[in-house]
């Protein structure tokens, strides 16, 4: 049975308290979710020799998700990843959004999710206990049409399957893609690289993406190409191949269509760590998955007085594929007015 306790974890410049959620389970397993943007803060789990480590990348401190650098952790919407020219046209009418990437608009804009206070709760179902998290997004928040009202409930059951919901309602046609940024590392968040860890994708084909990281409208084999992870293959084997899209990103950032499909619950990646043997298994509804190695990351100051650097952790976003709004092509984002959203993405950590 999974517990969840709480302590002070700060106060916004505008007077907010904010409040850090741990579930602990029968394992000694532990994680650690902060109310400022639902980040994900600590994800504590053994290795082959029962030794635990904190296998996630973030900060000792509220001052450090205010930031904002990186999104270690964090939640991220109203749109996750990136819309190209920072706008689009729903039902007729263009809508212009904030420039956070260049000409491009990031993760949510200049105030996404992650830099709200969301309103928690702590439920009991099982015998385990869940973390419900809420925000209403009015209508207009960083230009996006119509008054969203998100929920989601994170779960950690004896199992060390970390589950993340999300749910939300518009009363307007409006974009929904949410995902979350946490960093992994399965050596631990303050081992180095992730060059040596390996990797395996449930994708046959990805998207194409420009010199701004912005979707083609193609969708490309991976076959022949260092995008191919249909077995496992270490980060570090391929990530400097002198592959245009690798070359634009500086590394892995890209999206890949899953095999599963749209809408239904299934593998989605696995990620092995051959040093500390710990492996983890996402499965996810969502259609794609953005696979980032940390390309950006340099000289961050984490947790335990630990520096970051490039290529200390590597991402899963599950999502709506990048810029998916305009193009039609492309598993739709839009949330039609009075339509449930409703996308779940687990991550599992166990010993290979």
């Amino acid at each position: 049975m999974t517990k969840i306790t709480r302590k002070p974890f700060g106060v916004t410049k505008d007077g907010k308290a904010v409040t850090l959620y741990t579930f602990s389970n029968t394992s000694g397993s532990e994680v650690s979710v902060c109310s400022y943007g639902g980040s994900i803060v600590s994800i504590k789990v053994p290795d082959r020799e029962g030794n635990i480590a904190d296998v996630a990348l973030g900060y000792d401190d509220l001052e450090g998700y205010v930031s904002r650098e990186n999104f270690f952790g964090a939640a991220v919407g109203r749109c996750c990843n990136r819309i190209g020219g920072s706008k689009f046209t729903l039902n007729g009418k263009a809508y212009h959004l904030y420039q956070n990437d260049g000409n491009n608009h990031l993760h949510g804009g200049l105030k996404g999710f992650d830099t709200v206070v969301w309103q928690c709760s702590v439920i009991n179902k099982g015998g385990d206990d869940s973390l419900v998290l809420h925000h209403i997004s009015p209508d207009g928040d960083e230009n996006y049409p119509g008054n969203l009202d998100v929920t989601m409930t994170y779960t950690f059951n004896d199992k060390n399957e970390l589950s993340l919901n999300y749910k939300a309602i518009g009363d307007a046609d409006t974009i929904c893609n949410l995902t979350n940024h946490t960093y992994f590392n399965l050596s631990g968040h303050d081992s180095g690289d992730i060059l040596a860890q390996k990797v395996k994708i449930y994708a046959e084909n990805f998207t194409e993406s420009n010199s701004e990281s912005i979707p083609t409208g193609k969708t490309i084999s991976v076959e022949g190409t260092p995008m191919d992870f249909r077995d496992f293959h270490a980060v570090g084997e391929r990530v400097d191949d002198d592959y245009y899209e690798l070359g634009y990103a500086g590394g892995y950032d890209h999206n890949w269509v899953l095999d599963k499909g749209k809408g239904k619950l299934g593998i989605c990646a696995e990620v092995c760590d051959k040093k500390s043997g710990r492996h983890l298994t996402c499965y996810t509804t969502s259609p794609c998955v953005q696979f980032y190695t940390g390309n950006y990351v340099s000289n961050s100051h984490g947790k335990n007085g630990f520096i970051y650097q490039k290529r200390a952790g590597l991402c899963l976003e599950t999502q709506f594929a990048p810029d998916a709004i305009n193009h039609p092509n492309f598993d739709s984002p839009i949330l039609k007015a009075g339509e449930k959203y409703n996308e779940t993405t687990v991550y599992k950590f166990d010993i290979k």
